[in-house]
């Protein structure tokens, strides 16, 4: 594993060279908080390497060495948005084999499967829930990290030879500058609704207000102490203990915490209670419209045609339009459909 700026530095030399790299990452958001990038996975011809970026390295010069190289990843999603919150990486190009095999009709299309499938090599599957900020890495771990990437290359030209073939290798590459663009963007959450647990819809808005002031209460002991929110303490706590609150206008019975932060929850539920009628939150409500019987009819027309040209094409249909695109497209027809890539819109409407 390389874990000293002078092993890093004659790899960076070595990716310069390079043809073609894979790439894939290994993060902990089990035991950390928020979630922090691991290990790095790199291929290239005849090196499968590993980087530790936990270490004391300056990983700034591998970043433009990357972004002028086609990348090859699976599953890019994930790794892209780690990277660009961690690093402000954003690629020139990548290959992403997992969505060249949903746009070939592939119906497993997980690494394992595609590797067994079109290689016929039998990966070990990997160790579940396991602490990749621990060092030394096991050597299984080591193992399984660097299978990640090493048979990515072969994999992707396969599949590319496949995606010309059926005259889909232009959608990929539309499809892979798409998602560089979507990953490349930041998400800020939504500050009235960040704190909406799942369930919360049940709640009145005097327990609303208490919940919101629990979620921020636990927000910052989960980052004071590096740890996921869920394990200072659950979701279903969270509600609970708001619904009781406001419902006998008092400070429940709190739920086993430490001693250290009994104090930091109870302040939490009483300014919950004392917030006054204005400044309580709304109850959550739906903001869209029902479909007039017209928007309904069209909508179905559109889910059909749409179906239709998913299996005459062997795909997965949600690929081509998913229903909330095609319900935008309904209702606002000229802008959505310009939102829509050239391959999506040529299968809709060509």
């Amino acid at each position: 594993m390389i874990n000293d700026q002078e092993k890093l530095n004659q790899l960076l030399l070595h990716l310069s060279a390079a043809d073609w790299i894979a790439l894939d990452t290994e993060a902990d958001s089990l035991h950390a908080y928020p979630e922090k990038l691991c290990v790095l996975q790199i291929s290239i011809a005849g090196r499968d390497e590993l980087i530790d970026p936990l270490a004391v390295l300056r990983l700034d010069p591998l970043w433009p060495i990357l972004a002028t190289h086609e990348l090859v990843l699976h599953g890019a999603d994930y790794d892209l948005r780690l990277l660009r919150r961690g690093f402000s990486f954003v690629p020139h190009e990548i290959f992403d084999t997992m969505l060249a095999a949903r746009l070939l009709g592939y119906r497993e299309f997980s690494l394992t499967s595609l590797v067994r499938d079109k290689l016929g090599v039998t990966l070990e599957k990997g160790p579940q829930k396991m602490d990749w900020a621990r060092r030394p890495l096991t050597e299984r771990m080591e193992r399984y990290a660097r299978n990640d990437t090493r048979f990515l290359w072969p994999l992707a030209a396969s599949l590319r030879d496949e995606l010309e073939a059926k005259g889909r290798l232009s959608w990929h590459k539309e499809s892979c500058t798409r998602l560089i663009k979507d990953t490349s963007q930041e998400r800020r959450p939504d500050p009235e609704t960040i704190w909406r647990l799942r369930g919360s819809d049940r709640l009145s808005s005097k327990a609303l207000g208490v919940l919101r002031e629990l979620w921020h209460w636990r927000e910052a002991e989960a980052l004071a102490a590096n740890t996921p929110p869920y394990f200072i303490l659950s979701h279903e706590s969270l509600i609970a203990l708001a619904a009781k609150a406001a419902h006998t206008q008092d400070v429940p019975p709190l739920p086993r915490v430490s001693t250290k932060r009994k104090a930091g929850l109870a302040d939490a539920l009483e300014r919950g209670l004392k917030l006054r009628a204005s400044d309580l939150p709304s109850p959550y409500q739906n903001k869209g419209r029902r479909l007039t019987r017209a928007e309904q009819m069209r909508t179905e027309e559109l889910r059909k045609r749409r179906d239709r040209r998913g299996q005459e094409l062997g795909i997965d249909a949600a690929l081509i339009a998913s229903r909330s695109t095609l319900i935008a497209l309904v209702l606002d027809g000229e802008t959505k459909a310009g939102e829509l890539m050239n391959w999506q819109r040529h299968l809709l409407f060509g």
